[in-house]
């Protein structure tokens, strides 16, 4: 039987990929999720790995060029007897598809899982995408082989991953090596934190992120990022929006920092505290538009967007930010944003957020109005904290203020929602910023 390795949906953005690298070459045994190719989505890099075992038999996309998902970008042989066969339907052009059992429609994958590439684990927490089948059980590699080293049955383990996947932390909580996180909890659609580490100081003024130039004259082609947010752009010119804008002071915010930054606490985590701990107050505000009528969420997950050294924009998201703690969300934002420039992060960091926070303030900008992401309800735009001559008990004095204003899909929020969650975000930030360390 001859399958094909079909271009996967790592994404329900992407529209093609790009084949970063062949990890098999012609000829070369693949064994069961053994990971066949790397391939470029549009803001990670993923491995793809065979459900079948077999040799492949050509490669119908070369390294470096790009595909539209659904189509064939290789051939596998189950034996090698087939190889030829398979060569030559690929030079025909026929179809390769021997048995029913093969066919899919376009954008669908068939023979391949998708994993995120790791630092520490290129399988782990893996996009299953289409490829996930009824009854079929999904396990990362590297759970795979820890489960047979740990003596863990697979059979009854529920998989914390995207899709219901088992990986590794599953295998560990399972052994009782770890102790189960809210991501092992089938309710609750939260990665597992990572581990500790070291506090590190935050430059107080980051430099901007270099962008890719071209000569004068020269037509430099977007990359898949800035392709993909290209397309996100237009998408969202779709959704009738308005803006609202407020000052809030920052004095107590900032002394605050001053106290905790040494314990590698972020100014970028203390403003996705905040809004988190207020979007529970305010659910419509972390809601989205539906066909069906306002989609409410079972979780505030914020979204943080960064810009890219090559240029484009990602958008990190920090899980269950109201629920988690400032000193693990700090150590989570900073494990996701080295991952984002590796573009190693998986899936459901980069595209779970159900608010954006966008903060254009560390580099100083006073005020700017940021674009609505599309699927979420609203995005805050973030200044820099300015000292004012402000009047205070009839008396002039000076204080830290910073402009904010939130965009907002007019279709299910309007202008006294917007206001009410920036007025309860400014009393939390005014009067008790110390309860974001609680």
């Amino acid at each position: 039987m001859i399958h094909e390795i079909f271009m996967p949906a790592l994404s329900s953005t992407m529209t093609e990929g790009k084949i970063v690298s062949w990890v098999k070459s012609p000829g070369d045994k693949v064994e069961k999720g053994e990971t066949v190719v790397v391939v470029e989505s549009d803001k990670a890099d993923m491995d793809v790995e065979s459900f079948y075992e077999g040799y492949v038999a050509t490669i119908l996309v070369e390294a470096g060029e790009s595909a539209p998902v659904g189509s064939a970008i290789a051939l596998l042989a189950e034996t090698e007897a087939e190889i030829e066969t398979a060569k030559q339907q690929a030079q025909s052009g026929g179809a390769t598809q021997s048995e029913a059992d093969t066919t899919t429609s376009p954008g669908q994958i068939a023979d391949v899982a998708t994993t995120a590439t790791t630092a520490e684990d290129a399988a782990e927490g893996s996009q299953n995408g289409a490829a996930h089948r009824a009854g079929r059980v999904m396990v990362s590699p590297r759970a795979r082989k820890l489960a047979k080293e740990l003596k863990v049955d697979l059979s009854n383990l529920q998989g914390s991953g995207p899709h219901g996947r088992i990986v590794a932390q599953d295998i560990e909580a399972a052994a009782g090596k770890t102790q189960p996180t809210p991501a092992a909890q089938p309710q609750i659609k939260a990665p597992v934190a990572p581990p500790p580490t070291p506090a590190v100081k935050s430059a107080p003024v980051p430099a901007p992120a270099p962008v890719a130039t071209g000569a004068p004259g020269q037509v430099v082609p977007l990359n898949t990022l800035q392709n993909a947010v290209v397309r996100n752009m237009v998408a969202s010119l779709q959704v009738p929006t308005f803006h609202v804008g407020y000052t809030i002071t920052t004095n107590e915010l900032d002394k605050l920092y001053k106290q905790i930054k040494s314990k590698g606490v972020t100014m970028t985590a203390l403003l996705v505290k905040a809004v988190a701990v207020t979007l529970q107050k305010h659910p419509l505000v972390n809601a989205s538009y539906s066909e069906q009528g306002i989609q409410y969420r079972s979780a505030i997950n914020i979204a943080v967007a960064v810009a890219m050294d090559d240029g484009g924009l990602i958008t990190p998201v920090l899980q269950n930010a109201d629920q988690t703690d400032i000193y693990s969300l700090s150590r989570n934002w900073k494990s996701l944003v080295d991952r984002a420039r590796l573009k190693q992060l998986q899936p459901e960091e980069y595209n779970s957020g159900t608010f954006t926070l966008s903060n254009l303030g560390m580099f100083g900008v006073d005020r700017f109005d940021a674009i609505l992401p599309p699927g979420q309800g609203a995005i805050l735009a973030v200044g820099a904290a300015r000292s004012q001559v402000v009047a205070i008990d009839g008396m002039f004095g000076v204080r830290q203020q910073m402009q904010v204003n939130i965009t907002c899909d007019h279709r299910i929020i309007y202008g006294a929602h917007a206001a009410a969650f920036l007025q309860d975000l400014a009393k939390l930030i005014e009067t008790n910023p110390q309860s974001l360390t609680m």
